[in-house]
């Protein structure tokens, strides 16, 4: 193997895979162009917007701005993992509120800030923590949605939560 490469393994979307890439290959082209996973929408390609959002061993992080050779081990999450095979149920619960509280409109952010709000779920679910309007504010604060106002999506968070 030339020295201009890596050799990689990694799960995403509870897949193990095993790539050779170029060490300067961001996460977002290896999602994309060579996975051919769509779901992961490029945006400022700054790490700005949010719309590249993925999880990596639970955590949000924008794929525009993490090299692939660093997901070396771990697992991968995007937009398109979330989904399930159950007719009944097609749809993961953040999916499910955003829709149902109409946290949608043009759609380009929504998969970024999907899993930014699955990341943060997980959390407060872990610690036992029901947030309040703030947090979740606080928690989306990196997903920029040009359509929304947000109102909607802290409602559709917030109704994650009701009952606990």
């Amino acid at each position: 193997m030339p020295t201009d490469t890596h050799k990689i393994t990694f799960t995403i979307n509870g897949r193990k895979m095993e790539r050779t890439i170029s060490p300067s290959l961001l996460l977002i082209d290896l999602i994309r162009e060579e996975l051919s996973l769509k779901g992961t929408k490029p945006g400022c390609l700054e790490g700005e917007c949010g719309a590249c959002t993925v999880l990596i061993n639970g955590d949000a992080i924008s794929s525009c701005l993490y090299l692939a050779v660093n997901v070396n081990g771990k697992e991968i999450t995007t937009i398109e993992g979330l989904s399930t095979d159950d007719r009944n149920a097609p749809f993961d619960p953040v999916q499910e509120a955003m829709i149902q509280h109409g946290g949608v409109q043009c759609g380009y952010c929504t998969p970024g800030m999907v899993m930014s709000i699955k990341a943060f779920q997980e959390h407060c679910e872990a610690n036992r923590f029901v947030p309040g309007r703030e947090e979740i504010k606080k928690a989306i604060e990196g997903n920029l949605c040009r359509c929304t106002g947000y109102t909607k999506i802290i409602d559709a968070v917030e109704s994650l939560f009701e009952g606990e």
